[in-house]
């Protein structure tokens, strides 16, 4: 499979995106606020929804992934300690609050609670993964109850 390079620009496209790196795995040492770029990056191990598993080995995969955010004036992060850089959190959904039209909050939702708020001037944003494909047998499941 060719590696996947995706650009945001309104909500619409911002929930494809989500779709896409549903269930990414990275640590807290893997995001970065650079405020005076407006700029904040999130490097993770995104599961690779869109291919269907091995036939024979039933093995997924997993692809190392950047997602950039421009236009971001602030960045919040809730129940994550910031000095735990191996956390390990597990991305479940990003979505849109819309304030004064363009700007608004990006929600990172993460598995257990925790989640970070940007605030930007405008959605702007870009996934690209970073090299190769690796399998895995493990197929993230949700309790749902």
């Amino acid at each position: 499979m060719d590696q996947l390079k995706l650009a945001a620009l309104d909500q619409e496209d911002l929930e494809v995106l989500s779709a896409h790196i549903q269930d990414a795995v990275l640590t807290v040492a893997d995001i970065r606020f650079l405020p005076k770029e407006k700029k904040a990056v999130f490097v993770m191990n995104r599961f690779v929804w869109d291919k269907k598993a091995d036939k024979r080995s039933k093995e997924h995969e997993r692809r190392r992934s950047a997602l950039a955010f421009t236009q971001v004036t602030d960045m919040k992060a809730q129940n994550i300690r910031q000095d735990a850089k191996g956390l390990v959190l597990e991305l479940l959904a990003v979505t849109f609050e819309a304030g004064e039209d363009p700007s608004g909050t990006i929600q990172l939702a993460f598995a257990g609670g925790s989640s970070i708020a940007l605030q930007v001037e405008c959605i702007e944003a870009q996934l690209s993964d970073l090299g190769a494909a690796w399998a895995t047998p493990n197929l993230p499941q949700h309790d749902l109850s």
